[in-house]
């Protein structure tokens, strides 16, 4: 069989060929090397299943460019000067406000048990004037992403730019780009080529800077496994990880999102739920039913709440419905708040989408809809779900002692957690009172927990709509003082997460739980919590801990920083392995065709013959004693050297032993893209 080069239109149909494939992975070895890295250039890097063929991209703008965005970043600063005002303080994060609305009373019976100040200030008198102004923005001005650049947006060189990088851009030097910074004024050096291009009516000039590869520089000829980076490495990974897919932990816990996400109930069998509601279906409990005749309302909304998965059929994902019973919506003049919530993306934030009213259910309900997290439990089911943990603050009889005192990691949870509790829950807050809310639901039954760490506000505007008074003028005018209850409410949930007990803040067991918390716990935690639950003869705000949390910030972001690392090595496997799955779906499809072109033995003839008994080489080997041998390794090194064409040997044998044909993987490569091309033609009608 032939085994010369191959065409160069079949160049361009191999996938990870810019990172993987080397100068002499593709024809003979005397190839020229800058051909062979103009085809890496133009090849592509995300293909779809069966059709590798994707458009042609090019390399990114060196630093110098003026059309590059860090030149621009970078431009914008002036690191000659020093500052000279002090460091900022606390109330330099806050928006100043033009006017300022005095807080007024609001009822005890709108207001949670967590937004109840603990310890009151002697001084403490009628509420001062509120700080924070509604709507203010902590940035102003323009930044410099938007300074002007020297081609209009619809000039072809920002249009051909690229978000996939091309390796060999990364390893010029710095001799080989000269700098086009006065491109405009000056005219292009040796080696840069002016550009001519109409779109539109319009023919744009510029300059191509696209370097040149580097001498030398060449590729392996194989696809390769690279080892696990070394700062992921040196993490002390289980030992029994597997090396080719991702961790059983992180699939586990995908696997547990999905099956969540696609539960279904049977209609008939809980005929209480509607099929539909609104633009939503398939609605799934994620919350026992209340009975039909119960008559007592929650706590903290003062309605019988329930909670359900669905499905949207206008964008088809899944959101999370809490449907308040028997609530008519009188007035629609809370829709403006319900519009400010909308506008707040946050990591640490269940985002609120819509809400509308209903009578799906048999009775007026009003319907908030929420981005729906998999998996998701409540801190309450997390962590005060265990009744012994009360031991500590319950009061013995006969005069017994309280016995021993809990401690860290035997009882109470490790400080570092409480600590990554709040900066998520203080980032949370400090968002909700930037844009003029107030959270007024940090409580822990409204507080979910993904993952290990992870949490997220829940429930938020609900309070706003349900306590909506009609009477006042500015629906924010009590914003200030429910942003005074939020910081109450955290110091509650730290607090009971310091003793890992709901009973530690009943007013009875203060002093017992801030003994708790002294004996265990560093200064600056209790310290935080004290400032939190003590009235102040001023307005706090969110802003006002950051002292107290300190480096500590720092090591919730390296830690959060780590796992992305580890997640993005789980993720390289995968696409590995993605691409091992697209030639095994080409294989397939070449492989016992019963009937193509009239011809029933076409599978089995020509090139096809040879992808055949390359298939058999793969998956049916069998051992000395005739019983199957099976080695992944094998698999995945075989389907390698084809990807990537190498001049390697390969012995193929028949069923029956009487045929021994001898060929290298770059020619099973030829015969395996002109087939396909071949089915891909005849799918198209062009046969």
């Amino acid at each position: 069989i032939d085994g010369g080069g191959l065409a160069d239109a079949s160049l361009t149909d191999s996938y990870f060929s810019t990172s993987f494939i080397g100068v002499n992975g593709f024809g003979s070895p005397a190839e020229t090397k800058y051909p062979m890295m103009q085809r890496m250039t133009n090849s592509s890097s995300s293909p779809s299943l069966l059709n590798d063929s994707a458009k042609q991209y090019a390399g990114h703008d060196p630093l110098t460019s003026p059309n590059s965005s860090l030149f621009n970043d970078f431009a914008a600063l002036s690191l000659s000067q020093r500052r000279k005002t002090p460091n900022p303080t606390a109330s330099e994060f806050i928006p100043k406000g033009g006017s300022s609305s005095r807080m007024s009373n609001v009822s005890q019976s709108n207001m949670s048990a967590f937004s109840q100040a603990l310890f009151s200030h002697p001084s403490m008198g009628s509420p001062a004037t509120a700080g924070l102004a509604p709507g203010m923005s902590l940035s102003a001005g323009s930044s410099p992403l938007h300074s002007p650049k020297i081609t209009p947006h619809t000039s072809p060189a920002p249009r051909r730019r690229s978000h996939t990088p091309n390796p060999a851009n990364y390893m010029v030097p710095t001799s080989a780009s000269a700098s086009v910074a006065n491109a405009v004024s000056q005219p292009p050096s040796t080696g840069q080529v002016i550009q001519k291009e109409t779109v539109g009516g319009t023919t744009y000039f510029y300059t191509d800077t696209t370097p040149a590869p580097v001498t030398g520089m060449v590729f392996p000829n194989y696809h390769i496994y690279h080892p696990a980076a070394p700062h992921v490495a040196y993490m002390q990974p289980k030992a029994n990880a597997p090396s080719f897919f991702m961790a059983d932990e992180l699939r586990q816990e995908l696997i547990n999102r999905h099956l969540i996400t696609m539960a279904q109930i049977d209609q008939a069998d809980i005929p209480a739920v509607p099929a539909e509601v609104d633009s939503y279906h398939s609605l799934f409990p994620l919350e026992p039913l209340p009975p039909p005749n119960r008559i007592q309302k929650t706590s903290n909304f003062g309605y019988i709440t329930s909670c359900y998965k669905a499905v949207n059929s206008k964008d088809d994902l899944p959101y999370c419905l809490r449907r308040i019973h028997g609530f008519r919506l009188v007035n629609t003049k809370c829709m403006v708040l319900v519009d400010m919530w909308k506008k707040i993306q946050h990591s640490n934030i269940v985002t609120l989408r819509e809400v509308f009213t209903t009578k799906a259910f048999g009775e007026h309900s009003l319907v908030f809809a929420y981005d729906f997290h998999a998996g998701g439990e409540t801190m309450m089911s997390r962590h005060f779900n265990d009744p012994s943990a009360d031991a500590y603050f319950t009061k013995r009889k006969w005069g017994q002692h309280d016995g021993p005192l809990p401690r860290q990691h035997a009882g109470l949870l490790p400080e570092s957690l409480i600590w990554a509790y709040i900066v998520q829950l203080s980032s949370a807050l400090r968002t909700i009172h930037t844009a003029g809310l107030a959270c007024r639901v940090m409580d822990p039954t409204k507080i979910l927990v993904t993952g290990k760490t992870r949490l997220r506000v829940n429930c938020v505007g609900i309070f706003d709509v349900l306590t909506f008074d009609n009477s006042q003028n500015n629906p924010l005018a009590l914003m200030a003082q429910f942003q005074q209850a939020d910081l109450i409410s955290l110091g509650k949930v730290v607090l009971a997460l310091a003793c890992n007990s709901l009973s530690g803040i009943q007013r009875e067991n203060l002093q017992k739980a801030m003994e708790l918390v002294t004996i265990n716990y560093s200064s600056d935690l209790k310290n935080l919590i004290l400032y939190l639950l003590t009235d102040q003869n001023r307005l706090r705000s969110v802003n006002d801990i950051m002292p107290m949390i300190g480096a500590r910030f720092y090591t919730q972001l390296d830690a959060a920083q780590m796992r992305n690392d580890v997640i993005e090595e789980d993720l390289a496997k995968e696409v590995q392995n993605g691409r091992l799955f697209r030639l095994l779906a080409k294989l397939g499809t070449i492989n016992e065709r019963p009937e193509f072109q009239k011809d029933p033995t076409w599978s089995e003839t020509g090139d096809r013959y040879l992808l055949k008994l390359f298939r058999d080489h793969l998956f049916h080997q069998v051992t000395e004693a005739g019983t199957p041998w099976i080695d992944l390794s094998h698999i995945i090194s075989c389907l390698n050297k084809l990807d990537a064409g190498v001049p390697e040997k390969i012995s193929l044998i028949s069923r029956d032993e009487k045929s021994v044909l001898v060929v290298t993987y770059s020619d099973l490569k030829r015969c395996f893209e002109n087939t396909f091309q071949e089915l891909i033609a005849a799918a198209n009608g062009q046969l």
